[in-house]
């Protein structure tokens, strides 16, 4: 044989083995219970471990406040020692905690992104970056009100905006726009401490170089490790006195001067007008659908500019007839809020984490009346839009509405 037919000679095995072997599961396990013990099972280690990956609540206590930038803040949180939380739950770089807080005797929710490594929960702690907003109805209370020793509930690490090894490619290029880069931190942490197995590409936009977050830290890291991270800081200032920054805005060109489509997944975070530029800016790159993934998109700030949205609407009160659990009551909703807000504005503490209309766990059955929902967020399995359940964080109200939701356990 000749070692070019050496090479060639491939030997194909039976799959007899494999049917012999699965023709003996069912006899096998019966052989199994047979010999098990009858005493009874004390302990249930399967939903103790799914109780520790998902709590409902996690209560914790603000050890330290960090200045990251003139309007924004990291805030470090561990196990609040008066509470039955003892450790914080592990998660996926990228996911965030629904905080759920008491502003003017009104319970409120609001996502935030876990800025921290997923290792630091298994050392006691988590980090969250909030930037304040000038019309914030949370970070305002934030800045007054929070300081060491406050205490903080959330729910567990929620979301889908983390990177999955059989879906995404070898590199992240991270396309990150103001406080949109804190799930890009966590995911930069991750990869230097080998708890993901990627490289980045980050592209970071801001408006203003002394708002850049986390701008030396970012430098460090790219410096120790560059051959798992690159940093590209873009900058829409009018003046740039930054060194090697790249101006404007970013775009395809910047896009495809640091990473080739191919061989790149895209994940996307930041506010929603930057949302649709980099849509747009993808769509003249071609990337596929399948190596773009987008943090959820947030509850909409402007609903008037959105298509189909009755603008006849503008600025009427309308009516809810809600039943919450053993509660019913009927409220005020402004068209142009959402019917989530309505519900927190009556002081109901209905159930909400994304505010995106994305995860559904504020699912709800809309009896009578009609809704607005933007196509951005309209996350609903085909099967509740036929039959008639919305998501009252993505969904405005249109005219009187009488509406049934679940009660947060």
């Amino acid at each position: 044989m000749t070692e070019k037919e050496d090479k060639l000679n491939i030997t194909v095995k039976s799959n007899n083995k494999d049917l012999y072997s699965f023709m003996k599961l069912v006899p096998t396990r019966k052989k199994r219970i047979e010999k098990a013990s009858n005493a009874p099972i004390t302990s249930d280690p399967i939903n103790q471990l799914a109780r520790k990956l998902h709590p409902e609540r996690q209560h914790m206590v603000i050890s330290e406040i960090r200045d990251e930038t003139k309007t924004t803040k990291t805030f470090k949180l561990i196990p609040d020692p008066d509470s039955d939380t003892k450790e914080l739950a592990y998660f996926r770089a990228g996911q965030y905690l629904s905080l759920k807080v008491v502003v003017d005797g009104v319970l409120i929710t609001r996502p935030y992104s876990i800025s921290s490594s997923p290792t630091d929960a298994l050392n006691g702690f988590y980090e969250i970056t909030i930037r304040k907003e000038s019309h914030g109805f949370l970070t305002g209370h934030v800045w007054e009100h929070w300081k060491v020793g406050t205490k903080v509930e959330s729910s567990g690490p929620e979301g889908f905006f983390y990177y999955e090894p059989i879906r995404d490619a070898g590199t992240i290029v991270a396309i990150g726009g103001g406080s949109g880069v804190t799930p890009f931190r966590s995911m930069a942490k991750a990869i230097i401490n080998g708890t993901l197995d990627a490289k980045m590409v980050l592209l970071y936009g801001s408006s203003d170089e002394h708002d850049i977050i986390y701008y030396n830290e970012f430098k460090e890291i790219e410096e120790k490790y560059p051959d798992k991270i690159k940093v590209v800081f873009v900058l829409s200032c009018a003046e740039v006195t930054l060194k090697g920054c790249e101006k404007g805005l970013i775009s395809t060109d910047i896009i495809k001067k640091y990473a080739e489509k191919d061989d790149n997944s895209f994940f996307i975070c930041g506010p929603q007008v930057m949302y649709d530029f980099i849509d747009k800016e993808l769509e003249k790159l071609d990337v596929p659908l399948k190596r773009i993934r987008k943090e959820a998109y947030g509850e909409i700030k402007d609903i008037l500019k959105y298509p189909g949205f009755p603008q006849e609407v503008a600025g009427k009160t309308f009516k809810i007839k809600v039943k919450i659990g053993n509660i019913s009551k009927e409220i005020p909703a402004i068209a142009t809020e959402s019917v989530l807000v309505a519900l927190e504005r009556a002081n109901l503490a209905p159930p909400s984490k994304c505010r995106s209309g994305e995860c559904g766990f504020c699912r709800s059955l809309l009896i009578s009346g009609d809704v607005y929902i933007s196509s951005k967020c309209d996350g609903r399995r085909a099967a509740d839009n036929k039959f008639n359940f919305f998501h009252p964080c993505s969904s405005y109200p249109i005219s009187n509405l009488e509406i049934d939701i679940p009660r947060d356990a």
